[in-house]
């Protein structure tokens, strides 16, 4: 019986610093890919990233978001934007995933403030609250587009993609 104890005792000490240790689903972003540094980050780094404000009006109500441009975390993750985004690197995309498997797509440029003043954002408030569970904690927002469709709620990688060159 003391084995037993022992045992069980021992299992339960092994298995509370990996408890502790792990992150629960969906509270992070990942940024992977053809990216120098791959991140992981969370809400509270990116709270400390240069913030930007956009508002998007859909069905007569207008929401201000805050949040980081995407294309300040992919210059932070290393991914190609900027002066160097040109030739072969403009053959590159992005595929934005939400925590229910929704993709979406966008041209590299498209996100690189440099070349467009589309304004993607990855969000995390909303009217100057966090953002709900069923939306957050990350929303890609998109306020140039004429539809929601390429908005992205409860955000939870960016993955960069480069075409081989043919």
């Amino acid at each position: 019986m003391n084995r037993v104890r022992s045992f069980l005792l021992a299992a339960a000490c092994l298995a509370v610093p990996a408890l502790g240790a792990a992150q629960p689903a969906g509270t992070s972003l990942a940024i992977t890919g053809a990216v120098r540094t791959p991140l992981t980050i969370d809400a509270r780094q990116l709270a400390t990233y240069p913030r930007q404000t956009v508002e998007v009006t859909s069905q007569e109500r207008t929401v201000r978001y805050e949040g980081v441009l995407v294309g300040t975390l992919l210059e932070r993750a290393g991914a190609t934007v900027g002066p160097d985004l040109r030739g072969a690197a403009l053959a590159t995309y992005v595929v934005a995933t939400g925590a229910d498997g929704y993709r979406v797509v966008f041209a590299i440029a498209e996100l690189d403030p440099a070349m467009s003043a589309a304004d993607v954002l990855v969000a995390d408030t909303a009217d100057g609250k966090p953002l709900t569970e069923a939306q957050g904690p990350f929303r890609l927002v998109t306020p140039k587009d004429r539809r929601g469709a390429r908005g992205v709620r409860q955000l939870q990688r960016l993955d960069v993609v480069r075409l081989p060159s043919p």
